[in-house]
């Protein structure tokens, strides 16, 4: 293939796709290759996105709550791809995956999909005048190009129509369609792109969230709610069944509006010309807990609604390959991606716990796959400041997890002692735990992780970043601080 496109649809669990919510993907998993038991690393987006780009596991690359950096001395996978030629492009509207991050190592350009001008600046603060003179002389061309009075009507009707609650996905979709059309560079391209809409807080588009509520539910009820899954952790309010069901009815409406977008990057793709050419994958960084186990969000916890993905390949061997049921993770898209591109990275290669899951590679399959909680994000401490005494089962939370899952059997283990297991194929909502009665399976499973993993033993907690300010304004309104 001569193109790799990677989408990442922030937040989506593999349970909630299907033909009603998300058709453009079901539309491109009938044409390529859907594997219905693809694993995240980690459950939430940092460490899992952290995963994606090197190839290893959250204890090995070290990124997570109490280390938000990607360190330099990894290599990632766009990295990889600059080196063999690619022009590298990412745009991204989850605030964790910045250059602030670390994530910016081997783009030629990482934009920030939500701010309206791309700049290095930080939200509401100075743009630089490179980036500024380049975005006037932009509007300027199509002010000018023309009428300018229709022109002018036009930017402001586009900007008017940035429907309510988007937050950058249209505007990323749109910038990537011109990219497209504007592009002259002979070079192959590596595109990266992270919708984030899914995430809390819930916000689609009135005529979406009118599509999935409960009957007789309003748009207005839904949207009411209260959606801070760190003070429902910490039981600063109470949310009910209905109050559940109706936030879960606005998630998949964030899903179908999101699928909407990777329709129209499908569509960008053909209309460049690119389309045969281009291997695309799209994948869900992690999943979401909506009530479920007693949860709100995507932290404290490994269960399948937060690692279970969705993940579908089109191009190249990968269409029209059917659904596959092999166990793959995330961390595997290194060296599928390479394979199928035709690179060879020893470097990356030697650091990566990857196998390709290309439909010819001499990788072997998994028979387990394997997922870690290194550290709260936020912290107890964060937790504590922000609500002064916190419920008992809060601080059972301030523990490192590890999980490990074969197609029969998922086992989790905590650094305190914790562990539970589960028979997935019996029981794949992960209700009773089985941990008690069959110690020899928990054993055999202890060694599986044993062999995977050193010894559980506690995170360090030396590496957070110092955040701007909007950048801290960002991540805590998606929950996260």
């Amino acid at each position: 293939m001569r193109n790799v496109a990677l989408v990442v649809l922030d937040t989506a669990r593999s349970t909630s796709t299907g033909p009603e919510t998300t058709p453009a993907l079901n539309r491109l998993a009938d044409d390529g290759t859907v594997f219905d038991s693809a694993f995240a690393t980690a459950p939430w987006t940092l460490p899992s996105h952290a995963s994606m780009f090197t190839g290893t596991y959250p204890s090995e690359h070290g990124t997570h709550g109490g280390h938000t950096y990607l360190d330099d001395e990894l290599r990632t996978l766009p990295e990889s791809f600059a080196d063999s030629g690619y022009e590298t492009i990412g745009v991204s509207n989850n605030t964790w995956i910045t250059e602030e991050f670390g994530f910016d190592r081997g783009f030629d350009d990482l934009r920030k999909g939500w701010q309206y001008i791309q700049s290095d600046a930080d939200m509401g603060a100075v743009v630089r005048g490179e980036d500024l003179r380049e975005k006037l002389q932009a509007t300027r061309n199509r002010l000018f190009d023309g009428n300018p009075l229709v022109n002018a009507a036009n930017i402001l009707y586009s900007e008017a129509l940035q429907p309510a609650g988007d937050d950058g996905s249209d505007r990323s979709t749109a910038w990537i369609a011109d990219w497209l059309d504007d592009r002259d560079d002979d070079r192959p391209f590596f595109l990266f792109c992270n919708f984030i809409e899914p995430h809390v807080e819930y916000d689609p588009p009135r005529e979406y969230a009118e599509r999935f509520l409960p009957d007789g539910a309003s748009v207005d009820e839904a949207l009411a709610i209260r959606q801070d899954p760190r003070a429902y952790d910490c039981e600063d309010y109470h949310l009910s069944e209905r109050d559940f069901d109706l936030l879960r009815g606005l998630y998949r409406a964030e899903l179908a509006y999101v699928d909407e977008q990777l329709g129209r990057l499908r569509e960008a793709l053909e209309d460049a010309g690119e389309w045969e050419d281009t291997l695309l994958v799209v994948c869900g960084d992690h999943g979401e807990h909506i009530g479920e186990h007693g949860f709100f969000g995507h932290q404290y916890n490994l269960y399948d609604t937060l690692i279970n993905v969705p993940l579908v390949c089109h191009g190249g061997p990968f269409t029209d390959g059917g659904r596959r049921e092999d166990l793959v993770q995330l961390l595997d898209l290194p060296a599928t991606l390479l394979e199928t591109a035709g690179i060879d990275d020893p470097e990356l290669r030697t650091q990566w716990s990857s196998r390709s899951f290309h439909p010819a590679s001499d990788d072997d399959p998994r028979d387990a796959v394997f997922a870690e909680y290194v550290a709260p994000q936020p912290s107890i401490d964060r937790l504590e400041a922000r609500f002064d005494d916190l419920p008992d089962r809060v601080y059972e939370y301030d523990r490192r997890l590890r999980a490990v899952r074969t197609r029969e059997y998922k086992y989790v283990r905590g650094d305190d002692g914790y562990d539970r297991l589960h028979d997935v194929e019996t029981d794949p909502l992960e209700r009773e735990d089985l941990s008690g009665r069959e110690r020899e399976r928990v054993r055999a499973m202890q060694r599986r992780l044993e062999e995977r993993f050193d010894p559980l033993a506690e995170a360090g907690a030396s590496g957070e970043v110092e955040m701007r300010e909007g950048t801290k304004e960002r991540l805590a309104d998606l929950g996260y601080l």
